[in-house]
């Protein structure tokens, strides 16, 4: 083995020892507790008007994180902007809304607060 060969066995050496080190330490190091978030849900008894699909995905799927005085108090969109608003709950928050629903809602609110 010539010189060039052996500081590198040795460099080999010494990583796997400091890994296995390292890998010790973390085992040992006590773990941080865990990060505790509190939020507050929305508390109201008024429901989506109506007996429509919509009016009945709204109630269902929309009340689970927003009051509908949440959704009252937003500004007028369209269909389109509300769709954009339902797909968004849907994907980046992981709102339960089953696809099928995501128009039938979008629709709903658009018409109820008056853009079509």
């Amino acid at each position: 083995m010539n010189h060039k060969q052996s500081s590198r066995l040795l460099g080999a050496v010494l990583l796997g020892l400091g890994l296995c080190a390292a890998a010790r330490a973390a085992e040992s190091a006590p773990m941080p507790a865990p990060l505790r978030k509190s939020i507050e849900l929305p508390v109201s008894n008024r429901v989506f008007p109506g007996d429509s699909a919509g009016a009945k995905a709204a109630n269902a799927y929309c009340l689970m994180c927003h009051s509908y005085g949440m959704v009252e108090t937003q500004p007028t969109l369209n269909k389109a902007a509300w769709l954009v608003e339902v797909n968004k709950m849907r994907g980046a928050f992981k709102a339960p809304i089953p696809e099928d629903q995501v128009a039938v809602i979008a629709d709903y609110i658009a018409q109820l607060k008056g853009a079509h």
